[in-house]
């Protein structure tokens, strides 16, 4: 197996990503709509809440999940709930938001090297140690997406439309540098962002093979490239 451009290993020391963190940046960018002043235990009633949500849409779906359900799911009285949101909608687009920075954020971080190929690798390799860091996040968005309003369905749709124009603009770049030569970026983005998806919507798959997040990282790698090059550029 080649060596990776990112590391699971490197990945973890340098991004301490949690649902925890998650729900610290949720609560600073939401300041104007959550009613506890204190940072420290709005926090933690946010990771119950989110914990909660994920739960029980593994239940009942998002939209057959009421705000009574929520409520005795934390534990929080539905006076204490709205002290945080006003709606299921509000709180989906709070997540939502704050799920397509995130990822934005990690990938723009750690896919940063010059050469558009090996950024592409470093860039594959963030987005699946981040779904191995956060799987029931990224199955929730992507489950729950049928069953949404039609408003929320288009902004997942739009999460996942950011992450692989993200991928876009890198194989854009490496064709205009002459390195890759394929016919549509577009397309092949969109089997990229399909690949992506496997991993943690199809967990089991991998888990019974044994398969470790980083030899499924140089499976796509090999599988993209294959596809990629300009003759003498591989």
């Amino acid at each position: 197996m080649n060596e990776l451009a990112l590391t699971y290993r490197d990945f973890a020391s340098r991004e301490a990503t949690s649902i925890e963190s998650i729900c610290r940046a949720l609560v600073l960018h939401n300041r104007d709509k959550i009613q506890i002043k204190k940072e420290d235990r709005a926090v933690q009633n946010m990771v119950r809440i989110v914990r909660a949500v994920i739960s029980l849409s593994q239940k009942k779906g998002f939209q057959g999940m009421s705000l009574r359900d929520l409520s005795q799911e934390t534990d929080l009285s539905m006076g204490a709930l709205y002290n945080y949101f006003n709606s299921k909608e509000e709180l989906f687009e709070m997540i939502y938001n704050e799920g397509k920075t995130t990822i934005l954020q990690i990938l723009e971080t750690h896919a940063t090297d010059e050469n558009p190929a090996i950024r592409l690798q470093q860039a594959i390799c963030a987005h699946l140690y981040l779904s191995e860091t956060l799987p029931r996040i990224f199955s929730f968005f992507f489950m729950e997406a049928k069953n949404l309003s039609p408003k929320n369905q288009k902004n997942v749709i739009t999460m996942e439309q950011s992450s692989e124009r993200y991928f876009e603009k890198i194989l854009l770049d490496g064709i205009k540098k002459g390195i890759f030569q394929i016919e549509s970026h577009q397309l092949m983005a969109g089997a990229l962002k399909a690949l992506l998806q496997d991993w943690y919507l199809k967990r089991y798959k991998f888990s019974s093979r044994k398969i470790s997040v980083e030899q499924y990282a140089q499976f796509v790698i090999q599988f993209v490239e294959t596809n990629l090059y300009a003759p003498g550029n591989r």
